[in-house]
C-alpha cells in the first residue's frame, strides 16, 4: 500500500484484510492519516476510504467529522452514517463533543474519527480525543483517524523553531508508534498554497494572514519533509523488527576519528557528505582502555568533538581495544549507511599480520559504504 503520495508503517497492509464483526475480545486496529498541515486532504481521504469499505459491505460510521466549513469535505461525508455529538452545557453555552459511549454502543466494524490531537471540552470524561479513540479501540472497534505532523509531542519544539508557532494540542509519540498503519497524505507546497488562495482551507479573511505566517513556503517545505521522514522512520523500524536485521531507508553518516591530526579533515569531509545527503551525522572515537592519552591527544579529541557539534553532529565515545568491532557495533546500533575513515597509518608489517581496518569493516558490515580518505602519513 505504498504509493507516491503515501508511506505506511505496515507493509502487510492490515486494512486489505476482510473485516470481522466488532469483537470485544480483541483490540481494534488503528489507521492514522497524517499530513504536513491543514488542508492537505487527510479527512477527505479518510472519508473516501470509508465509502469504499462501506461498498464492500463493511459497517462504517463517522464518530466525529470536522469539516471546518470546507464544502468538498462536507460533500464527501454524505452517504455515511454520522453519529450525533454529545451536547454539553458549559455556562450559558451548549457545546458538543464526540459521543464515545454512543460509538461503542453502536458497535460498528469501523469508526472514522477526525482530529486525533483535539482537546475535549473541560469536564469531559477524558481530556483528549486520542484517549477517546483508545476507548473505542479497546472495545474492539477499528478506527481511522487524522493528524497533522506538528501535533506529535517529540516534534513540538522543532515545529516551533521552523514556524515560530507553539502548538498546544499534542499527542504522545506512542500513539503513532502503536498504530497499525500510518499513511502520509502528501501534496506539494504549491498545491497547498493554491488550495488556500482558492478558499478551500480557510475563510477569505484568514487567507493572507495564513500565507504570511504558518503557510509560508519555507515552512511548508520543512513540514513536508518532517512528515515524510517521521513515517519513513516508522517503516524502517518495523522493517528491522520483521526481518531481524537493520534496514535503512535514508542515509546516516559516521566519521571515525582518532588521535591522528587527519581526523579534522575527515570530519569536514563527513560533514559535507551528510549535508549533501541531508543525513544525520555522527563521529566516533574509540578509546583503548590499555592506552593512556597524552594531554595533547585529549585536547585533539575535544577539538574533534567541538567540530562535530559545529556540523550539528553527535559525538560518540566508546571503550574497546578492538577498533573494527567497536566501529561495527556502533554502525549497527545507529543504522549507519556511510562510514568515513582515514587511510591506514599502520606499517606494512602490521597490515600483513592483522589486516587493515578497512578489510575488517568490509567483512563485518555488509550494507555500508566506506569512504577512505587519503591523507599524508604522520611521522
Amino acid at each position: 500500500m505504498i504509493h507516491s503520495s503515501e508511506l505506511t508503517n505496515n507493509s502487510d497492509a492490515v486494512y486489505a484484510q476482510p473485516y470481522r464483526n466488532c469483537d470485544r475480545t480483541r483490540r481494534g486496529k488503528h489507521k492514522i492519516f497524517i499530513g504536513m498541515a491543514p488542508g492537505v486532504g487527510k479527512t477527505f481521504r479518510m472519508l473516501e476510504e470509508g465509502h469504499r469499505l462501506k461498498l464492500e459491505g463493511i459497517d462504517v460510521v463517522v464518530g466525529l467529522l470536522e469539516t471546518h466549513g470546507r464544502k468538498e469535505t462536507a460533500e464527501k461525508g454524505k452517504g455515511l452514517e454520522i453519529l450525533p455529538r454529545k451536547q454539553m452545557l458549559r455556562g450559558e453555552k451548549m457545546l458538543a463533543e464526540m459521543d464515545v459511549e454512543a460509538v461503542i454502543l453502536r458497535r460498528p466494524q469501523l469508526a472514522l474519527i477526525d482530529e486525533l490531537a483535539h482537546t475535549n471540552i473541560p469536564g469531559s470524561q477524558r481530556e483528549k480525543r486520542y484517549q477517546d479513540v483508545e476507548e473505542v479501540l479497546n472495545a474492539g472497534i477499528d478506527v481511522f483517524s487524522t493528524l497533522n505532523i506538528q501535533h506529535i509531542e517529540s516534534l513540538n519544539d522543532l515545529v516551533a523553531r521552523i514556524t515560530g508557532v507553539v502548538v498546544r494540542e499534542r499527542i504522545p509519540d506512542r500513539i503513532l508508534e502503536e498504530a497499525d498503519e500510518v499513511v502520509v497524505i502528501d501534496v506539494t507546497p504549491e498545491t497547498l498554497e493554491t488550495r488556500l488562495r482558492e478558499g478551500k482551507i480557510y475563510a477569505p479573511e484568514k487567507i493572507e494572514q495564513s500565507l504570511k505566517n504558518f503557510f509560508q513556503r519555507r515552512h511548508l517545505i520543512a513540514l513536508r519533509e518532517l512528515a515524510l521522514r517521521e513515517v519513513a522512520d516508522n517503516v524502517e523500524e518495523d522493517a528491522a523488527t520483521l526481518k531481524g536485521q537493520y534496514c535503512n531507508i535514508h542515509e546516516r553518516v559516521l566519521v571515525c576519528v582518532s588521535t591522528y591530526p587527519n581526523s579534522l579533515q575527515l570530519l569536514r569531509r563527513g560533514g559535507r557528505i551528510a549535508n549533501y545527503m541531508n543525513a544525520p551525522f555522527y563521529a566516533l572515537f574509540v578509546n583503548d582502555p590499555d592506552k593512556f592519552l597524552t594531554k595533547s591527544e585529549s585536547l585533539h579529541v575535544e577539538t574533534c568533538e567541538k567540530l562535530c557539534q559545529e556540523f550539528n553532529g553527535q559525538f560518540l565515545r566508546v571503550n574497546g581495544n578492538k577498533i573494527a568491532k567497536a566501529i561495527s557495533d556502533v554502525a549497527k546500533e545507529y543504522r549507519i549507511t556511510q562510514i568515513v575513515i582515514g587511510e591506514s597509518q599502520q606499517s606494512r608489517w602490521k597490515l600483513l599480520l592483522r589486516g587493515s581496518l578497512t578489510q575488517q569493516l568490509v567483512r563485518s558490515l555488509k550494507h555500508v559504504d566506506l569512504h577512505i580518505i587519503a591523507t599524508e602519513k604522520s611521522h
